[in-house]
């Protein structure tokens, strides 16, 4: 049975308090607010204060994240974030960013050393920390490589590469970034058709964008062939650097032959995302990009750090400040604390919870590349799909069975599509009950398909109209409707 939680309106009484307040000792005024401001008392909710704390944590054990199920969205992480992380990072709450440059080394010394390691993991040779997230990194990489062939005189290169099977910020992000977006489509084997890429390579190439692996779990074997043909043809390599989680300490994008690249922190280095933010998504370039960077670039001199804004060909700042500070803290305390040995590890887990996963999955769903993944697998619903069950009752069900669902619908070349990540911090045991769940399902399936079709029923609200609540939110509540 459904069960709802009244709105903190709903349940307010006149006349409660949660708290109270001690007389006012300095004079009441409205001069300093705009008379159009000023309408008397605002109509808010009257509660006790357990009243209060009831409906909040009541709404909290309503959502999903990483702290309270298992949370297996393939290719968008949301990695479990060690809470020495946010101890971390509160050593810095009394640095406001506009502090003099003397009175900040700390934060600047932690800025540097984020830097320098992400460079010693991906093989690039200079970050800008100021992207506010992955997409944000993306226009801000690919607003370099602009730069770079504008002030070579090479302005006809204004095609950008994308595989068939990129993340949809991708072409999103070219776009945005003043690009004509070129398809290139994908192999049998789920790689880049190399054939196909010859075929799309010319004068106007500015780049390719490629996520290795890929979005479908794939190490793209012909990486290092792929490099050569983009570079001979006088474009760069960008690097998606979403699926950084399998690779990191195995091999450097750097080595790979990408020239510019972004990482998303919260999918690697265990930093909070979602809902929007809070984010970070720094950029590394090699050596020949780094007079591109955003300015301002951070520097040296001796014991000291400065800001350094004299960078006549930066592409400009992206972001206020520093970027999203607070977040660079949690990755530095996240490096600092695994060390080379232990986020060379993580990436191993990250690889063997999938492949692990994988296998319990093929008995009853099926590969559309049966081979060795690397972080995240992808599953289609197989023949029961022939008894209208579709990738999204699929992903109902799992509601009702205690987990959040996995991406669904993507990649977009995968029809019915289901992308499991389960990252390094699952147990086999968490896995083995996930498998389960979806064999049963898998059974549900064939002998009740219109169980799936009415899941879930554990939740408030079952099946919402998802592009109307995206479309034409309903955001403000008003008494008697």
């Amino acid at each position: 049975m459904r069960s709802t939680v009244p709105l903190l309106f709903e349940q307010s009484h006149a006349g409660r308090r949660g708290a109270d307040l001690p007389p006012m000792d300095v004079p009441e005024t409205d001069a300093l607010l705009p008379e159009e401001l000023l309408g008397g008392a605002l109509p808010l909710p009257e509660l006790s204060e357990v009243e209060l704390v009831r409906h909040y944590l009541g709404l909290s054990r309503r959502s999903a994240g990483v702290d309270n199920v298992t949370y297996l969205l393939g290719s968008c992480t949301m990695k479990y974030n060690p809470k020495i992380n946010e101890e971390a990072a509160s050593v810095f709450l009394d640095a406001h960013p506009l502090l003099n440059e003397d009175d900040l080394q700390g934060p600047f010394r932690m800025m540097c050393g984020l830097s320098a390691a992400l460079c010693e993991i991906t093989g690039m040779d200079a970050f800008t920390l100021q992207p506010a997230a992955g997409a944000h990194g993306e226009v801000t990489g690919l607003m370099i490589i602009k730069a770079y062939h504008e002030l070579r005189g090479d302005t006809l290169r204004t095609e950008m590469l994308i595989p068939d099977a990129a993340h949809g910020t991708n072409p999103a992000s070219a776009a945005l970034a003043g690009f004509t977006t070129v398809e290139v489509k994908s192999a049998p084997d789920g790689g880049v058709d190399v054939e196909a890429l010859k075929a799309k390579l010319g004068p106007r190439t500015a780049g390719l964008m490629l996520t290795n692996p890929s979005t479908l779990g794939l190490f793209e074997r012909n990486i290092l062939e792929i490099a050569r043909l983009v570079h001979e043809a006088g474009g760069l390599l960008y690097y998606d650097g979403a699926n950084m989680n399998a690779i990191m300490g195995k091999v450097r994008p750097g080595d790979m032959g990408f020239d510019v690249m972004h990482l998303n922190l919260h999918k690697t280095f265990s930093t909070p995302h979602g809902g929007g933010g809070p984010g970070a998504g720094p950029v590394g370039v090699k050596k020949e990009l780094i007079p591109y960077l955003p300015a301002p670039v951070l520097v040296r001199e001796g014991d000291t750090v400065r800001a350094d804004y004299g960078r006549p060909l930066s592409v400009g700042r992206v972001r206020p400040f520093f970027g999203n500070f607070g977040i660079l803290a949690r990755a530095w305390a996240y490096i600092l604390s695994l060390g080379s040995e232990g986020l060379m590890e993580a990436s191993e887990n990250a690889v063997l919870n999938a492949n692990y996963l994988q296998h319990g999955l093929k008995s009853c769903y099926t590969l559309p590349h049966d081979r060795v993944c690397m972080h995240e697998c992808v599953v289609q619903p197989g023949a029961f799909a022939k008894n209208g069950i579709r990738t999204m009752d699929i992903a109902k069900g799992l509601i009702d069975r205690g987990f959040h669902p996995p991406t669904v619908y993507f990649p977009l070349i995968v029809p019915e599509a289901m992308m499991f990540e389960p990252t390094e911090t699952e147990t086999r045991e968490t896995l083995d009950r996930l498998v389960a769940a979806m064999c049963d399902i898998a059974k549900t399936a064939a002998e009740d398909p219109q169980a799936l079709h009415d899941a879930p029923l554990s939740t408030p609200i079952g099946r919402p109209d998802e592009t109307r609540a995206a479309r034409s939110p309903v955001v403000r509540w008003t008494p008697g409707e």
